[in-house]
């Protein structure tokens, strides 16, 4: 599939498939995207209710590697513990890395970045002593971990491209995968979506979207 870059209207740039007119991130901003959906409503979030404990992420769809490279640096900052998986069937190429600009726009280390995308896959990397990253080559459905998880950023491409990924089954699977109180959040806001995650036993509350976009949702395991 054609892949092209895109720069998003905060200046950072995307990958773009003309094939699907999807992109990784919004074309609104991608950065600021991650960091309202991902970091201030998922992280920060999880932080205000369970402050001092250990945090364990589980993303879906790995991508570009934004969402984690925001958490190093979070984890960083407010010397946080946290153990990162990435789950990602189909990963960026080392050529399209260097085209991703988020380390000079944030003024974060383009060494942290590229070695987020250089550890291995399929192991377990110390990226520094607040920040284990684990990156698993896996399709959604393949996921099978029981109450693991604290947080989950669900990440994956649109319903509109790929609904298989936005039903109850994967839903279920995401359920299963957090511990008690667990959360996930997601871009998303559609009312299938919704009702797809309160059928399987989620709590979800509709929330102020990111740049670009009126509502994203967050749900927890009650």
């Amino acid at each position: 599939m054609k892949r092209e870059f895109l720069t998003t209207g905060d200046g950072s740039v995307t990958i773009h498939l003309p094939e699907w007119d999807e992109q990784y991130h919004s074309k609104h901003g991608a950065i600021a995207e991650a960091i309202h959906v991902f970091i201030k409503t998922g992280l920060h979030h999880y932080i205000s209710l369970f402050p001092q404990k250990p945090i364990s992420i589980l993303e879906i769809g790995f991508g570009t590697g934004l969402n984690a490279f925001l958490t190093l640096q979070e984890a960083v900052s407010q010397n946080l513990q946290i153990s990162y998986t990435g789950v990602e069937a189909y990963p960026i190429q080392a050529s399209e890395i260097p085209q991703l600009n988020y380390a000079g726009l944030l003024a974060a280390s383009e060494t942290d970045f590229l070695t987020l995308h250089t550890s291995p896959w399929e192991e377990a990397s110390e990226v520094n002593s607040n920040f284990k990253l684990t990156k698993r080559k896996q399709f959604f459905s393949e996921i099978k971990e029981s109450e693991t998880y604290d947080l989950i950023y669900f990440d994956a491409f649109g319903a509109r491209v790929q609904p298989e990924l936005w039903t109850e089954a994967i839903f279920e699977k995401m359920y299963k995968a957090l511990l008690p109180d667990g959360v996930l959040v997601t871009y998303a806001a559609k009312g299938s979506v919704r009702r797809a995650m309160q059928a399987v036993g989620f709590e979800v509350e509709r929330l102020p979207g990111p740049p670009g976009k009126r509502e994203m949702l967050r749900a927890t395991k009650t």
